[in-house]
């Protein structure tokens, strides 16, 4: 059977780490992980779930130590396949991998923003330095057209980039009137409450700042965070300077967001930076309206595939914002939107890449820059 490592940053509790949690169920494939940083609960999840997770103890982005460290786990690991996922994952995981002999290279690319990566500024040496390590690969995994198009302004050539996107499991996000009630009362939310909900990770590109101060213009509604990340003061002084800070719910991260979203009666997605929308089909999968700013998921679809999905214009404020959530609330159908996207066909497609049924292990066919059918 095709041995495959997949090489991750890190396994917080972010859109690619649950991305990469769930495809490893669905994957047919012998699968291990490596994590450069700790593995940490998700880790720990993936463990108990049967696969195997090294961790490689990076310090640091230039801690060049954790190198012959991964190469080490690859060389004795003789894996057919070499999978990486987020940034600096791609650029040491490709290197590692070419050192040690892999045959295939894949990389996913999860995060990259117009002008930003997984939240940060990307600079010309980031692009240098992420164009020189992809030729190393054998081809880059897009999760949306809109990936697959910076990618292509950053100088990947359109042969060597393919488009995948996320899957989602609608199953696992299904409402559970039982499951609402006890999340509302362990996160000390009255079960009448109307509660606005957002998830991701607290970074100024998510834009949560804006959601604080539409709720502070609905009275009595209460805002609900899932999610970890530097922002996580930022959002508390703010909550306290407008006076809510008793209807703001920071909740921290979690590997399992559905308990949160039968919590929640609208979702909420304010970011202009998405690489695809993760956290939409799943808010839609669990039967909520959503208001959202980006989802490249949703853009190229039919409005009639996501009625239930608002979107703002980024320029709306606060005052837009709890206007359009004030009026959006109760369970509604779940999408064809959503159905799109099922994770085991995804896995599929990501299964015959690492085995040779898709394109070539150099030169790759042109990304097929639609939404799957």
């Amino acid at each position: 059977m095709t041995r495959v490592l997949h090489v991750i940053t890190g396994l917080e509790h972010g859109g690619a780490e649950r991305q990469l949690a769930a495809l490893l169920r669905h994957l047919p494939l012998d699968c291990e992980v490596a994590t450069l940083t700790h593995a940490g609960a998700l880790g720990e999840e993936i463990r108990r779930g049967g696969v195997p997770v090294h961790e490689i103890g990076m310090r640091g982005n230039r801690d060049l130590g954790a190198l012959p460290r991964l190469v080490r786990v690859i060389g004795d690991g003789g894996y057919d396949v070499v999978h990486t996922h987020l940034y600096r994952a791609c650029v040491y995981g490709r290197v590692a991998a070419r050192l040690a002999g892999t045959p295939r290279i894949i990389a996913t690319e999860h995060s990259l923003g117009d002008g930003h990566i997984e939240g940060r500024r990307t600079t010309r040496a980031v692009q240098a330095l992420y164009r020189a390590t992809e030729r190393l690969g054998s081809l880059t995994v897009a999760v949306s057209p809109t990936v697959a198009a910076r990618l292509r302004a950053w100088g990947v050539p359109r042969d060597r980039i393919t488009v995948i996107p996320n899957g989602i499991e609608p199953a696992a996000f299904a409402f559970d009137q039982a499951r609402r009630a006890a999340t509302r009362h362990r996160l000390g939310i009255p079960p009448d409450a109307h509660v606005v909900g957002a998830v991701g990770r607290l970074v100024p590109t998510k834009r949560f700042g804006l959601l604080v101060a539409a709720v502070a213009r609905m009275p009595g509604a209460r805002l609900l965070i899932v999610g970890d990340g530097p922002e996580r003061g930022r959002l508390h002084r703010l909550a306290r300077d407008l006076r809510v800070l008793d209807r703001v719910v920071l909740a921290g991260g979690t590997g399992d967001v559905a308990p949160a979203l039968a919590a929640m009666d609208v979702f909420a997605a304010p970011s202009t930076q998405e690489t695809f929308g993760l956290g939409v089909l799943e808010a839609l999968a669990a039967g909520l309206p959503v208001v959202r700013t980006a989802c490249p998921a949703l853009d190229d679809l039919p409005r009639e595939e996501a009625p239930d999905a608002a979107r703002l214009p980024a320029a709306a404020g606060p005052d837009a914002w709890a206007a359009e959530l004030g009026r959006r609330t109760g369970r509604v159908p779940v999408p064809p939107a959503v159905h799109r996207y099922a994770i085991a066909e995804q896995a599929a497609k990501l299964a015959r890449l690492y085995t040779g049924g898709g394109p070539g292990a150099g030169r790759t066919r042109p990304a097929r820059e639609s939404i799957p059918t």
